[in-house]
């Protein structure tokens, strides 16, 4: 038998009971949209980079002979990248400022720090975040339909292509595919007097079988799955800064009818 009563029995205890209230002092929920936000963004960011610039060599290897045709498609592939820039920036320090008011908010700071009181300087920073939170979701909800749109472009190409080569087996005609075409112009990526514009039958298969096609592709994917990681994390955030900001005035209805 172990006596109850021993120096390093209580010392282990106190160090135990010290974890526990630290480790309960974590606000769970707003750390794993943090981890969601940042592999997100990640994504988005360094995937999106790079899916532009393929995206121009694409475009002007095969769909525009002249420089002006697509002259408006480099100058926005440019300014986007610097825009991605500062969007994973500003993703990193929103998301650190939100981890910190979670931390500041979550109830297990009360039983850790004593008592809890909630100032009118702190309430006014949660609702700034519930209402900056969901302002940036529903502007995130526009990027992630944004960037649908090359994955939807790629995906008809790719698909375009698989329907020229069953054309191409049962028939050895080159007017049963040759009709059968993908026009950027279609999607906004080129102006309408842009030349060609447009690829057909089996000049379009070819393009389909390079890398530079599959790396888009893929990169295209990778980067819509980013944003839609990042569009979860900032419903979760939504939902945390709402808890929070109710915890904020329910603490201090809690402290004025207690003085």
């Amino acid at each position: 038998m172990i006596p109850s009563k021993q120096p390093w029995l209580l010392g282990s205890s106190g160090c135990y009971d010290c974890c526990v209230r630290c480790l309960g002092g974590i606000p769970y929920v707003s750390l794993v949209a943090t981890l969601l936000c940042f592999t997100g963004v990640a994504l988005f960011c360094g995937c999106g980079h790079v899916a532009l610039s393929e995206t121009e060599k694409l475009v002007e290897m095969y769909f525009a002979h002249n420089h002006q045709d697509y002259v408006t498609l480099a100058d926005f592939v440019q300014y986007f990248q610097y825009v991605i820039y500062g969007l994973a920036s500003f993703f990193f320090l929103y998301c650190i400022l939100l981890l910190a008011e979670g931390f500041y908010t979550t109830s297990a700071v009360k039983q850790t720090y004593g008592e809890f009181r909630s100032t009118g300087c702190g309430r006014c920073v949660s609702t700034t975040f519930v209402v900056a939170t969901f302002i940036l979701t529903l502007i995130w909800l526009v990027v992630f339909a944004f960037t649908a749109v090359p994955v939807y472009f790629l995906y008809n190409m790719s698909f375009t292509c698989h329907t020229i080569n069953l054309l191409a087996e049962t028939s050895s005609s080159l007017t049963q595919h040759g009709w059968v075409c993908i026009d950027a112009r279609q999607y906004g990526l080129l102006p309408w007097n842009a030349t060609p514009g447009k690829v057909c039958g089996m000049t379009l298969v070819a393009i389909c079988k390079t890398k530079q096609f599959f790396l888009t592709y893929d990169l295209y994917i990778a980067a819509f799955a980013g944003a839609g990681i990042t569009l979860l994390a900032l419903f979760v955030y939504v939902i945390a800064t709402t808890y929070n900001f109710a915890v904020m005035r329910f603490m201090g209805r809690k402290s004025m009818t207690t003085r």
